[in-house]
């Protein structure tokens, strides 16, 4: 006996697919969208740049500090959540890795000091490589 058309099976063969395949075959589909890539990276960078307030604060009593390093720090991570749903949405974490690069950058140039205009600087010039490299990439078919 065949179980065609019954709906105990599945059968890709099947012209008509019962309302529970097609079910099983969206939800099978949402699936392989929520398996987005997770950008690591950015989320790492993201809180280097926060935890750098934070030590600022701790070490020396610096709110400015505090305030940046949340404030740029948050907007990283925002961007790194941007580019997790969206690889080419890259727009957020390169504005905040853009300035951290310019700011830290001078900061390194006149003082010298390694930690932490230099570490942020490094880090931020590495991000916003690794975005420019994501802008330009070509896309990947499907």
């Amino acid at each position: 006996m065949s179980q065609r058309g019954s709906g105990s099976r599945c059968d890709t063969l099947d012209p008509v697919p019962s309302a529970r395949c097609q079910a099983t075959r969206q939800a099978l589909s949402a699936r392989s969208l929520a398996r987005m890539p997770v950008d690591w990276i950015g989320y790492g960078y993201a809180a280097l740049v926060a935890s750098g307030g934070v030590i600022g604060y701790v070490k020396a009593g610096s709110v400015p500090s505090l305030a940046a390093g949340l404030l740029f720090g948050g907007l990283a991570g925002f961007g790194a959540y941007q580019t997790s749903n969206d690889p080419k949405n890259v727009w957020a974490a390169l504005a905040a890795s853009g300035l951290l690069t310019g700011v830290m950058g001078m900061r390194f140039y006149n003082s010298g000091k390694l930690f932490p205009a230099g570490i942020i600087a490094g880090a931020s010039l590495m991000m916003v490589g690794r975005l420019g490299m994501k802008m330009l990439a070509k896309p990947h078919e499907p």
